[in-house]
């Protein structure tokens, strides 16, 4: 899959409280979909449409074990969205940084020739 599209679908996927309630449960291991289900107010059917978008963004693996559908996480794409999210931070710093500079050489000078 296509970097960019990856990374949409993760922040998709992590947008959705649901979701994120989701992922946060199978932190601490895997669970069938039922499981993940009971907690929520909501109907099975909603909650399996909440996995698929986890699955599309790679977050959520499912494997099959008779009739039961085990969920597993998978961090790989959070991982990316991080080193995503730091490159993006680390340019603005460095352009904030310089141009923070830029203000302070500008204001020095405006200070010398008030004097």
């Amino acid at each position: 899959m296509h970097a960019g599209l990856s990374l949409d679908h993760t922040m998709i996927a992590l947008a959705d409280p649901t979701r994120r309630a989701i992922l946060a449960r199978l932190q601490r291991g895997e669970a069938r979909v039922t499981d993940l289900a009971a907690p929520f107010d909501i109907s099975l059917n909603s909650v399996s449409k909440h996995i698929r978008l986890l699955e599309r963004a790679d977050l959520v693996r499912r494997r099959k074990s008779g009739r039961e559908h085990i969920l597993s996480f998978n961090p790989v794409p959070l991982d990316e969205a991080a080193a995503w999210i730091e490159e993006k931070r680390a340019f603005w710093t460095k352009r904030l940084d310089a141009l923070e500079r830029a203000l302070d050489e500008d204001d020095a000078k405006q200070k010398r020739r008030r004097k």
